[in-house]
């Protein structure tokens, strides 16, 4: 997904607690530059503030980002010759969400959040559903519902 130009992102939320690939295209990738950082943070503090190099591809120069429970995602782009795009001076700053956690479960010792989506419920009792009437209506049909009884010989 396309959220600005020359930026695009391997999903179309940005979620707490799940992971982001950031493939950048803007001007550095055009002028071939050799080595370009991402320099990013969270909030408006830019908390947790991180700079890592990202990886030439043939779809520009991409990263993977661990995202946290905050507001934003805060980031600008530098190369080797400590040039910036800084996005004319506003940064890039993207929303992040907070995942339902009515229908979540926390591993605290990993501490990421698996959501379960009521689709995915809905989508185990329609299979089970579909599993018992696959089973037993056959047995109604031809009488064979009850229970065999052993014979003792």
């Amino acid at each position: 997904m396309e959220l600005v130009k020359n930026l695009f992102f391997n999903t179309d939320r940005l979620t707490a607690y799940s992971t982001i690939k950031i493939s950048y295209t803007g001007k550095f990738f055009q002028d071939n530059s050799k080595n370009v950082f991402i320099h990013y943070g969270f909030g408006n503090d830019w908390t947790n503030l991180v700079e890592i190099e990202m990886v030439k591809t043939d779809l520009g120069f991409q990263v993977e980002i661990d995202l946290i429970d905050a507001e934003t995602l805060n980031f600008c782009i530098k190369n080797e010759k400590d040039e910036w795009d800084n996005n004319e001076g506003n940064n890039y700053v993207f929303k992040i969400e907070h995942p339902e956690t009515s229908l979540a479960l926390i591993d605290p010792s990993e501490k990421s959040i698996h959501r379960l989506r009521k689709s995915y419920i809905l989508t185990k009792k329609l299979k089970l559903a579909i599993y018992k009437i696959l089973i037993y209506i056959p047995k109604l049909i031809t009488g064979n519902y009850k229970k065999k009884l052993k014979s003792n010989n």
